[in-house]
């Protein structure tokens, strides 16, 4: 089992990868900096593309949209999510 800093990790390349962010390393995605709004410019669109990547990487079913604002609100938080709910 990956420890939470490996995961944190591994999930910066698979959202930058998902999300097509051009440009950007995974080094220079902060964990603790919110995902969404006038710094990163993601929309919902892009958190569906991460509801996606959390149900097909981890198999994690996220149907509750304000649950998943929680989850995705930076990486660490959807790190600390999958750690405790993944079941791949």
């Amino acid at each position: 089992m990956q420890t939470l800093e490996e995961l944190i990790t591994l999930l910066k390349a698979q959202i930058i990868e998902r999300l097509n962010i051009d440009g950007m390393d995974p080094e220079e995605l902060d964990e603790d900096m919110p995902l969404f709004g006038d710094i990163t410019g993601l929309d919902s669109i892009d958190a569906l593309e991460l509801v996606v990547l959390i149900h097909k990487r981890y198999g994690i079913k996220i149907t509750d949209s304000k649950k998943a604002r929680k989850i995705l609100y930076n990486v660490r938080t959807m790190a600390e999510y999958i750690s405790e709910h993944r079941t791949a």
